[in-house]
């Protein structure tokens, strides 16, 4: 249907959906001064992939830091990811990041306590 693009700043990741690849990518810092306003088109093509495809939907995040509402933005994607997983969807999240960057991945586990899909943290 369509592609998503939302270009980074200094305080937003960039953002690309692939439709055709079942694949959102995020990477960045992400501590937008309205974090509902900047995703809601994310979110919207999210929700849109999971209504009319019943194609795998993987989210590809190289994200660095996320302020709280980021964490609440990222936390209603899961669900919807989990819902769909329960309906029987192939959803999967391959979160990377530093190795150095430990606040990062423990973040990310927290996260994944919450899925039960596939969700991998890729230390690089």
């Amino acid at each position: 249907m369509h592609d998503l693009v939302i270009e980074g700043t200094v305080s937003s990741p960039s953002i690309k959906g692939d439709w055709q690849k079942g694949t959102l990518y995020m990477e960045g810092d992400s501590y937008p001064e309205n974090s509902y306003e900047l995703y809601s088109s994310m979110v919207a093509w999210v929700m849109d992939y999971l209504k009319e495809t019943a194609s795998p939907l993987t989210l590809e995040l190289t994200l660095l830091y996320l302020n709280t509402s980021s964490i609440k933005v990222m936390m209603d994607i899961f669900d919807e990811m989990e819902d769909a997983f329960q309906k029987g969807r192939q959803v999967a999240v391959n979160w990377y990041f530093d190795a150095e960057n430990e606040r990062v991945a423990e973040l990310a586990e927290e996260f994944k306590e919450d899925c039960t899909f596939p969700f991998n943290i890729i230390g690089k």
